[in-house]
Protein backbone atom coordinates (compact mmCIF):
# COMPACT_ATOMS: atom_id res chain seq x y z
CA UNK A 1 0.00 0.00 0.00
CA UNK A 2 1.19 3.54 -1.09
CA UNK A 3 1.20 6.65 0.70
CA UNK A 4 -2.28 8.18 -1.05
CA UNK A 5 -4.25 4.59 -0.18
CA UNK A 6 -3.08 5.01 3.41
CA UNK A 7 -3.47 8.75 3.72
CA UNK A 8 -7.34 8.32 2.19
CA UNK A 9 -7.90 5.27 4.26
CA UNK A 10 -7.22 7.17 7.11
CA UNK A 11 -9.04 10.54 5.68
CA UNK A 12 -12.02 8.53 5.82
CA UNK A 13 -11.86 6.70 8.94
CA UNK A 14 -10.96 9.17 11.36
CA UNK A 15 -13.02 11.90 10.21
CA UNK A 16 -16.15 10.14 10.26
CA UNK A 17 -15.41 9.11 14.00
CA UNK A 18 -14.92 11.98 15.00
CA UNK A 19 -18.25 13.41 13.19
CA UNK A 20 -20.23 10.64 15.08
CA UNK A 21 -18.69 11.88 18.29
CA UNK A 22 -19.57 15.38 17.75
CA UNK A 23 -23.33 13.85 18.28
CA UNK A 24 -22.21 13.34 22.10
CA UNK A 25 -21.41 16.70 22.71
CA UNK A 26 -24.25 19.43 24.00
CA UNK A 27 -24.10 22.74 23.47
CA UNK A 28 -24.53 23.50 26.79
CA UNK A 29 -21.24 22.39 27.96
CA UNK A 30 -19.24 23.67 25.49
CA UNK A 31 -17.54 25.73 28.36
CA UNK A 32 -17.03 22.11 30.16
CA UNK A 33 -13.43 21.64 31.11
CA UNK A 34 -11.68 19.61 33.20
CA UNK A 35 -11.26 20.96 37.02
CA UNK A 36 -7.68 20.09 37.88
CA UNK A 37 -4.75 21.41 36.28
CA UNK A 38 -4.09 24.27 34.30
CA UNK A 39 -4.24 24.94 30.65
CA UNK A 40 -7.27 22.85 29.38
CA UNK A 41 -9.06 23.92 26.57
CA UNK A 42 -12.36 24.17 27.20
CA UNK A 43 -14.92 21.66 25.15
CA UNK A 44 -15.96 24.35 22.51
CA UNK A 45 -12.43 25.27 22.25
CA UNK A 46 -11.20 21.42 21.22
CA UNK A 47 -14.37 21.49 18.76
CA UNK A 48 -13.12 24.84 17.23
CA UNK A 49 -9.40 23.56 17.41
CA UNK A 50 -11.03 20.11 15.74
CA UNK A 51 -12.15 21.95 12.38
CA UNK A 52 -8.88 22.79 11.08
CA UNK A 53 -6.53 20.09 12.53
CA UNK A 54 -5.98 18.45 9.34
CA UNK A 55 -7.56 19.34 5.96
CA UNK A 56 -6.17 22.75 6.49
CA UNK A 57 -2.97 21.82 7.40
CA UNK A 58 -2.79 19.63 3.80
CA UNK A 59 -3.66 22.61 1.93
CA UNK A 60 -1.08 24.25 3.84
CA UNK A 61 1.94 22.03 3.49
CA UNK A 62 0.87 21.51 -0.46
CA UNK A 63 0.11 25.07 -1.25
CA UNK A 64 1.51 27.12 1.19
CA UNK A 65 -1.65 28.59 2.04
CA UNK A 66 -1.99 28.89 5.72
CA UNK A 67 -5.11 30.46 5.79
CA UNK A 68 -3.24 34.17 7.29
CA UNK A 69 -4.70 37.29 6.51
CA UNK A 70 -3.76 39.00 3.27
CA UNK A 71 0.14 39.86 3.46
CA UNK A 72 0.83 37.69 6.57
CA UNK A 73 2.85 34.91 6.45
CA UNK A 74 2.72 32.05 8.66
CA UNK A 75 6.08 32.93 9.38
CA UNK A 76 5.95 35.88 10.98
CA UNK A 77 3.63 34.38 13.94
CA UNK A 78 6.00 34.00 17.13
CA UNK A 79 6.57 30.63 18.30
CA UNK A 80 4.88 30.87 21.18
CA UNK A 81 1.71 32.68 19.12
CA UNK A 82 1.77 29.47 17.14
CA UNK A 83 0.21 27.80 20.09
CA UNK A 84 -1.08 30.02 21.91
CA UNK A 85 -2.17 29.33 26.16
CA UNK A 86 -6.30 27.44 26.35
CA UNK A 87 -7.53 31.38 27.55
CA UNK A 88 -6.71 32.93 23.98
CA UNK A 89 -7.98 30.26 22.13
CA UNK A 90 -11.02 30.67 20.22
CA UNK A 91 -14.52 28.46 20.89
CA UNK A 92 -17.25 27.03 18.49
CA UNK A 93 -20.64 28.75 18.66
CA UNK A 94 -22.46 25.49 18.34
CA UNK A 95 -21.99 21.50 17.65
CA UNK A 96 -23.80 22.13 14.34
CA UNK A 97 -20.97 25.02 13.45
CA UNK A 98 -18.54 22.25 14.44
CA UNK A 99 -20.33 19.67 12.14
CA UNK A 100 -20.36 22.11 8.86
CA UNK A 101 -16.17 23.15 9.16
CA UNK A 102 -15.48 19.63 9.74
CA UNK A 103 -17.35 18.50 6.91
CA UNK A 104 -15.59 21.50 4.89
CA UNK A 105 -11.89 20.69 6.06
CA UNK A 106 -12.58 16.79 5.07
CA UNK A 107 -13.59 18.20 1.50
CA UNK A 108 -9.93 20.46 1.76
CA UNK A 109 -8.40 17.17 2.93
CA UNK A 110 -9.37 15.04 0.20
CA UNK A 111 -9.65 17.92 -2.55
CA UNK A 112 -5.77 18.14 -1.60
CA UNK A 113 -4.69 14.90 -1.86
CA UNK A 114 -6.76 14.11 -4.90
CA UNK A 115 -4.28 16.44 -7.14
CA UNK A 116 -1.53 14.81 -5.65
CA UNK A 117 0.70 11.73 -6.71
CA UNK A 118 2.19 8.71 -5.17
CA UNK A 119 5.62 10.88 -6.24
CA UNK A 120 4.79 13.92 -4.45
CA UNK A 121 3.96 12.13 -1.30
CA UNK A 122 7.14 9.92 -1.48
CA UNK A 123 9.83 12.50 -3.02
CA UNK A 124 8.76 15.69 -2.14
CA UNK A 125 9.77 17.72 1.15
CA UNK A 126 7.82 18.71 3.46
CA UNK A 127 8.99 21.09 6.08
CA UNK A 128 6.73 22.65 8.97
CA UNK A 129 7.02 26.31 9.86
CA UNK A 130 6.96 24.73 13.57
CA UNK A 131 9.44 22.25 12.64
CA UNK A 132 11.73 22.59 10.10
CA UNK A 133 13.04 18.76 10.16
CA UNK A 134 13.58 16.65 6.32
CA UNK A 135 10.40 15.11 6.12
CA UNK A 136 8.26 14.06 3.20
CA UNK A 137 5.14 15.47 2.20
CA UNK A 138 3.29 11.54 2.52
CA UNK A 139 4.64 11.56 6.67
CA UNK A 140 3.98 15.50 7.25
CA UNK A 141 0.48 14.64 5.83
CA UNK A 142 0.36 11.58 8.16
CA UNK A 143 1.25 13.77 11.14
CA UNK A 144 -1.85 15.75 10.36
CA UNK A 145 -4.43 13.20 10.27
CA UNK A 146 -3.04 12.09 13.35
CA UNK A 147 -3.09 15.43 14.73
CA UNK A 148 -7.37 15.25 14.29
CA UNK A 149 -7.01 11.83 15.42
CA UNK A 150 -5.43 12.95 19.00
CA UNK A 151 -7.87 15.66 18.79
CA UNK A 152 -10.36 13.18 18.80
CA UNK A 153 -9.32 11.25 21.48
CA UNK A 154 -8.92 14.40 24.03
CA UNK A 155 -12.92 15.09 23.13
CA UNK A 156 -13.39 11.21 23.90
CA UNK A 157 -12.16 11.45 27.41
CA UNK A 158 -13.80 14.88 27.65
CA UNK A 159 -17.22 13.30 27.02
CA UNK A 160 -15.99 10.60 29.63
CA UNK A 161 -15.07 13.04 32.12
CA UNK A 162 -18.42 14.51 31.46
CA UNK A 163 -20.16 11.46 32.62
CA UNK A 164 -21.40 10.55 28.84
CA UNK A 165 -21.50 6.70 27.83
CA UNK A 166 -18.37 6.51 25.70
CA UNK A 167 -16.33 3.36 25.26
CA UNK A 168 -13.49 1.81 22.77
CA UNK A 169 -15.95 1.41 20.24
CA UNK A 170 -16.92 4.83 20.62
CA UNK A 171 -13.11 5.89 20.35
CA UNK A 172 -12.95 4.12 17.46
CA UNK A 173 -15.84 3.60 15.57
CA UNK A 174 -16.43 0.13 15.85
Amino acid sequence: MGWKTLLEREVETVYAVTNAMLDLVDDGELGWKPETGSNWMTTGQVLKHIETSCGACFKGFVTGDWGMPEGMKIEDIAPEDMLPPAEKMQTTGSVAETKAALAADKKVAVDTLAGLTEEDLTTRPAPAPWDKSAMILGHRLLHMVDHLALHKAQLYYYLKLQGKSVNTDTLWGL
